[in-house]
């Protein structure tokens, strides 16, 4: 199907990511910082990025701004983390993501969730309609839809 990339320093999620992607047949690939995900990004053409927001010591923020700042085509960006409180939401996406998935995450919806991002307009996976229920959001010219990481 697609491949993700996926950014996140604690082995435990990263392995359940991985698992839980690659059961619904996504090509998985994983870093557990910052530190080549631009060469990464370059060499794999990922469709899709999951990228932590709380990791040690280059930041998710830091790290997209990075990304956004390299000039190179980028996938969907979507942010990885458990904050859940009111306006971290916002805050992720006024920093330019696509996406904002909380931890811990819910292992019966989340492939499908990924694969609604994978299905939003503008993504490079795919053109297929977006079933996800949040807003429009406008990015890069673009409108990408965001969807509702609890499977609603």
């Amino acid at each position: 199907m697609a491949r993700v990339l996926v950014v996140e320093d604690n082995p435990d999620s990263m392995k359940l990511f991985r698992m839980v992607l690659e059961v619904a047949g996504h090509q998985v690939s994983g870093l557990p910082g910052g530190e080549r995900l631009l060469e990464t990004v370059r060499e794999e053409r990922p469709d899709l990025i999951l990228l932590d927001i709380q990791l040690r010591g280059e930041d998710g923020f830091a790290l997209h701004a990075r990304l956004k700042a390299s000039g190179e085509p980028l996938p969907l960006v979507v942010a990885l983390t458990a904050h859940a409180m009111a306006g971290d939401k916002e805050r992720t996406m006024a920093a330019g993501f696509d996406g904002y998935l909380t931890k811990p995450i819910d292992v019966t919806t989340f492939a499908r969730t990924v694969e609604e991002f994978l299905r939003a307009p503008g993504s490079s996976s795919s053109g297929a309609p977006d079933s996800a229920q949040s807003g429009d959001r406008p990015s890069s010219g673009r409108t990408r839809r965001t969807p509702d990481h609890r499977g609603r």
